[in-house]
């Protein structure tokens, strides 16, 4: 007889739970990623006994989802009487915040939001489509590369300008032939004097 007074672990856990491992091949990402993702709340997941993390299949099948609809969603242009909208992609916690803050003190008529990763952009775009992409290049899950791709392969998103900012080597960068000739590489540290200007040059021509 079983004690009811004993914890028992559901058989169905077998088939509704996914390991690290098992899950970062689904998503089609690195095992590091996967965790990063975990550690964020991006996926579910709880620790056995034992430390192992088993992750939510439903959260994963979520994430799936949610990651189709990004790579098809692209609104229609804003009104150009709608505020000047700048996203800045990075990573790098820190970095992004101080981009976000340095851009909002311009005191433009803009508004500035911001993303971890290519993926997270393209559910921003999916949602509020910027007139300017602000991006690293180097990041887990989508990098900048993969996600300026996907945007330039769609007509409809082919009018959102971007700006690369990289800790590579601009040279190195362009020369690589990775990015479309049209797009402009900034060096780490962050040149804002420069993405100053070139944001106002690019408020004017949206005015």
């Amino acid at each position: 007889m079983v004690n009811m007074k004993e914890p028992v672990s559901p058989k169905s856990t077998r088939s509704e739970y996914l390991t690290t491992r098992e899950a970062a091949a689904i998503l089609g990402v690195a095992l590091r990623t996967a965790q990063l993702w975990v550690e964020s709340g991006t996926l579910r997941a709880w620790k056995t006994a034992g430390g192992h993390r088993r992750i939510s299949r439903e959260s994963v099948d979520e994430f799936l989802e949610k990651q189709a609809s990004a790579m098809t969603d692209v609104p229609a242009p804003a009104n150009s009487a709608e505020p000047f909208h700048i996203l800045v992609v990075d990573d790098d916690t820190v970095m992004r915040e101080i981009m976000v803050t340095v851009i909002r003190s311009w005191n433009l008529p803009i508004t500035v939001s911001s993303a971890e990763d290519g993926f997270a952009a393209l559910l921003c775009i999916g949602e509020t489509r910027p007139d300017l992409l602000v991006t690293d290049l180097v990041m887990p899950g989508m990098d900048g590369y993969r996600m300026i791709r996907h945007l330039r392969a769609r007509p409809e998103a082919r009018l959102i300008d971007v700006i690369v900012i990289s800790a590579h080597d601009t040279d190195d960068v362009i020369s690589s032939g990775q990015l479309p000739a049209d797009i402009p590489v900034l060096s780490k540290p962050v040149p804002f004097d420069k993405l100053h200007s070139m944001v106002r040059q690019r408020l004017a021509a949206h005015s």
